[in-house]
């Protein structure tokens, strides 16, 4: 069985610094190694990563790093694995919305001094799909049950309110603070993007906490339990 791990891709090191330790965190964790791919920005890709592993006997599982649905989920990642000539490879639900994850920001707020009564802002990159959005809407409101307080939800790239119109708005509606949640897996220009505007509080990216790796392995153990176990992977 070969596990992957496929992301969009940053040119910032340490975003593929903070990947690669979360790829090796889920691999200590399936007691095998976890491979990385992006779909975008550098390489390698999928479809070269499963390519040359179409005539090893092995199935692939592939669980997409990605918060919401969207363009990368449901036609770039199935392209590149159709694309690669590999028989059987398994493509999991993306990270999100999942509660497991709205549980790791929830964590994250309160470890970075978050405090009943701040603003929040869960700051996702944002999307032109509507089904990514409305999975955006579905995580903002799951973290506004988990802290028992209203969630804003903005964009640091696509789609409004920006994270800092947000802020100012926050600002504006009298917040004495507010404090930006991050909805981004790793480090990079939109996390940069969240510290720059003017913002109290702004949690880490989500891959560096453990309970991110436990939520990827949990995707591969459970593609696992559905496909034939040649390789024993899993297998007590």
């Amino acid at each position: 069985m070969i596990p992957i791990l496929v992301a969009h891709g940053t040119r910032r090191p340490e975003g593929v610094v903070m990947l690669g330790e979360l790829a090796e965190r889920v691999g200590t964790l399936l007691a095998r190694p976890v491979r990385v791919a992006f779909v975008d920005v550098l390489g390698p890709t999928p479809m070269e990563l499963l390519a040359a592993e179409a005539n090893s006997g092995q199935p692939a599982i592939v669980v997409p790093a990605f918060l919401a649905r969207g363009y990368h989920v449901g036609v770039d990642l199935p392209t590149h694995v159709a694309a690669s000539g590999h028989p059987d490879v398994t493509i999991t639900p993306a990270l999100g919305p999942d509660h497991g994850v709205a549980t790791v920001i929830a964590a994250q707020l309160l470890e970075s001094g978050w405090r009943p009564g701040d603003s929040v802002i869960l700051a996702a990159a944002g999307s032109s799909d509507p089904t990514a959005r409305a999975d955006l809407e579905l995580v903002a409101h799951m973290l506004s049950e988990l802290i028992s307080a209203s969630v804003e939800l903005a964009f640091a790239a696509i789609g409004g309110p920006s994270v800092t119109e947000a802020v100012a708005n926050a600002r504006g509606r009298g917040a004495r603070r507010v404090v930006i949640a991050s909805y981004l897996l790793a480090d990079g220009l939109f996390q940069r993007r969240l510290h720059e505007a003017g913002a109290d509080l702004v949690t880490d990216p989500l891959s560096s906490h453990p309970g991110v790796a436990r939520v990827i392995a949990d995707r591969f153990i459970t593609a696992a339990t559905r496909v034939p176990l040649r390789s024993g992977l899993f297998r007590n």
